[in-house]
């Protein structure tokens, strides 16, 4: 069975949108991804779209979500960045809360440094859900 992961943050502008694609870029195809927010922006953070493309990832089509019920209950893991008690909580769900910086209003530099914790964080749950 294919595993289906849901990356949520307050605004699905940046952490959840850079882990979204860099899931989606590792994973090649063996992973379903979701990202969404609970209180979505109005378009993904221009430094994390930099940030990924410095590493041919193109996220310039991507657009933030809002969080629904739907979307936890297909998912198996789901993993929250600081959006506190917004995300629902199912049984038998694997919830995961990844601590990191919010990029919004960083500069190339900071946001490079998040999109590489994020990659790293990225490749232990793909080994973990793949194995």
């Amino acid at each position: 069975m294919t595993q289906q992961v849901l990356f949520v943050c307050v605004h699905n502008a940046g952490r959840s949108q850079m882990a979204a694609a860099l899931l989606e870029h590792r994973a090649m195809g063996r992973v379903v991804v979701r990202s969404a927010g609970s209180a979505p922006g109005h378009e993904v953070n221009p430094m994390a779209v930099a940030a990924l493309a410095e590493w041919g990832i193109d996220m310039t089509g991507r657009s933030p979500k809002i969080l629904s019920t739907d979307d936890v209950q297909a998912s198996d893991v789901v993993i929250t960045m600081g959006c506190g008690d917004a995300c629902p909580v199912f049984p038998g769900k694997r919830y995961l809360d990844w601590e990191l910086t919010d990029p919004a209003g960083k500069d190339l530099s900071a946001v490079r440094e998040i999109r590489n914790e994020i990659d790293r964080r990225v490749r232990v749950l793909l080994a973990e859900i793949l194995d």
